[in-house]
């Protein structure tokens, strides 16, 4: 079966109630987690940016704790896996200064983490390249946040 576009999907569930939309969206969590994380976003974290921010963070800092430091294979590993889980939570909320905020703190753990990181040369061009995007997607936000942004990621470059 092929999916339809979004625009067909759109009209088509205009014709629908009320009670089958709910329906509709009860069916729709049931079949894969990242639909059923969206829905929670939508309902519960959307009106509570902050709080919605917080969460993240404390789920990046348990990531860090349980990531194996024997060889910087799977650092590699863990860490790709945290910076996912956090371009996933970004995209449920699509906020730049919650994408910002969230790609900064993940940089932070990731300069701070031991062993370090410069002496691996793919934790350090992920680091860099995380790096640019951040300054990239600054752009798009209010100037006094842009320069309240730009002083935290001065620190991590040096």
């Amino acid at each position: 079966m092929k999916a339809v576009t979004v625009k067909e999907i759109k009209t088509e569930l205009l014709h629908y109630s009320q009670k089958e939309l709910v329906e509709l969206c009860l069916r729709l969590s049931k079949f894969k987690k990242e639909n059923k994380e969206l829905l929670t976003y939508l309902l519960f974290e959307s009106s509570n940016e902050e709080g919605y921010i917080s969460s993240i963070k404390l789920e990046i800092d348990e990531q860090f704790e349980l990531v194996n430091t024997k060889t910087y294979y799977f650092i590699k590993k863990s860490v790709r896996k945290i910076l996912r889980n956090i371009k996933t939570a970004i995209r449920y909320s699509k906020n730049k200064e919650t994408e910002v905020e969230l790609l900064l703190y993940f940089c932070k753990k990731l300069k701070d983490f031991k062993p370090s990181i410069h002496k691996n040369t793919v934790l350090k061009n992920l680091f860099d390249r995380e790096i640019a995007s951040i300054e990239k997607k600054m752009l798009a936000l209010h100037e006094d946040l842009q320069y309240d942004y730009e002083q935290e990621l001065e620190k991590l470059k040096l």
